[in-house]
């Protein structure tokens, strides 16, 4: 338990630190930008002093000074209009563009006054001309770059959950594998055992009917060793007909549950060929219908249905029970969980495992509402 909470903490001391950093990053970006933007709109504001006294100097030394300050704009892009809107001059702009359409100067000329504001060139109290100017190439480089950051750092948060995961859910296996493989092996030998003991009673002249049961309980423990066996190793799947297999693993239930359970079938006549493992299948099947008569208390109205919409084979297990709110219809598949006092939560993340890992299907709560019931499905393929 301790272990866990320093664990958390860990983790929010991560993640607070990590907003933290990117929250000062994405600050200072935005600091330099501004400082980046008041620093050209000085330098266009120098231009615009050069351009009038370039207009309005005799001087050749000062005309010489104020040319090459106009000359050294060699990265933000300018328009230069007269007062009836006519083009004086441009800098850093494809002409040709500009030459081949009035509607891009007109877009140009809009998208520059939105990034920054035009600044008027007066001369004698009178308006001589305007510059329009937008952010130079290293500014708009800098403006998207809080985006790339944010984009490198979600990819990098990305990779990095997806290793975690794919690591737990690789120890997870490791586990489940082990669990599974023990599991079928403390079974096996007093399986053996009750096997050789039931041979001892046959020779004793047990009444029959008494051997008949102990060998149907055998049977049984048998198949159970067989499922956790192939749970810890990759099972053989088989053409089989999923209509039988599933009516005989229901009836099965049936004739083993409550009396207050009113059990019901709907199943086509049809033979629906799909690639199955049946004594997994058969487990999947008695992990729904439990859980369904736990969920009714032992009484109640279970209702299985087998339809066929052409391309998957969809089997339907409803109850009556008391449902399920929408936030656990993904949760009641992961290990652990359980809504039982004494259950390990293991049945349905089971049921996930062999329907979608080892047969390629799908399972689902299809509907539940509280104190009304829950339907579950389970699609798989259904061979050509």
């Amino acid at each position: 338990m301790a272990q866990t909470i320093n664990r958390n903490f860990t983790r929010w001391i991560v993640i607070v630190a990590s907003f933290i950093i990117i929250s000062l990053i994405l600050w200072n970006t935005y600091v330099f930008f501004q400082h980046f933007k008041a620093e050209e709109r000085t330098k266009m504001e120098n231009w615009s002093y050069a351009l009038t006294t370039l207009i309005e100097s005799s001087d050749d030394a000062e005309i010489e000074v104020t040319s090459r300050i106009i000359e050294s704009n060699t990265t933000t892009p300018m328009i230069l209009l007269g007062p009836n809107n006519n083009i004086d001059s441009m800098r850093n702009i494809d002409t040709l563009k500009v030459a081949s359409s009035k509607q891009y100067l007109e877009k140009l000329r809009t998208t520059f006054e939105n990034e920054n504001a035009p600044i008027p060139v007066v001369i004698n109290g009178q308006l001589y001309n305007t510059i329009y100017y937008g952010n130079s190439p290293l500014l708009n480089k800098l403006k998207y770059y809080p985006l790339a950051l944010l984009l490198i750092i979600f990819l990098f948060a990305a990779v990095a959950y997806f290793f975690y995961k794919s690591s737990r859910t690789a120890d997870q296996n490791k586990l489940w594998t082990g669990m599974a493989k023990e599991t079928a092996h403390q079974i096996g030998t007093p399986l053996s055992s009750l096997v050789g003991w039931t041979e001892i009673l046959r020779s004793e002249h047990v009444n029959p009917d008494y051997l008949v049961e102990i060998e149907k309980d055998i049977t049984r423990l048998q198949i159970i060793t067989d499922r956790f066996s192939k749970i810890g190793s990759v099972p053989k799947l088989e053409k089989s007909d999923i209509v039988e297999v599933t009516i005989d693993s229901y009836e099965y239930l049936k004739a083993r549950s409550s009396k207050l359970i009113d059990f019901e079938i709907s199943a086509p006549n049809d033979v629906m060929m799909v690639d199955l493992n049946k004594q997994l299948y058969s487990w999947t099947i008695e992990n729904l219908v439990k859980n369904s008569i736990d969920a009714m208390k032992g009484k109640g109205q279970l209702k299985l249905a087998i339809t066929n919409d052409g391309r998957y084979v969809n089997i339907k297990v409803s109850d009556t029970g008391k449902g399920l709110s929408k936030q656990k219809f993904t949760t009641i598949f992961q290990p652990g969980y359980t809504s039982k006092k004494r259950g390990w939560g293991l049945g349905l993340s089971l049921a996930k495992r062999i329907i979608e890992d080892y047969h390629d299907g799908k399972i689902k709560v299809l509907s539940s509402e509280i104190d009304k019931g829950t339907t579950m499905q389970i699609s798989l393929k259904i061979l050509s």
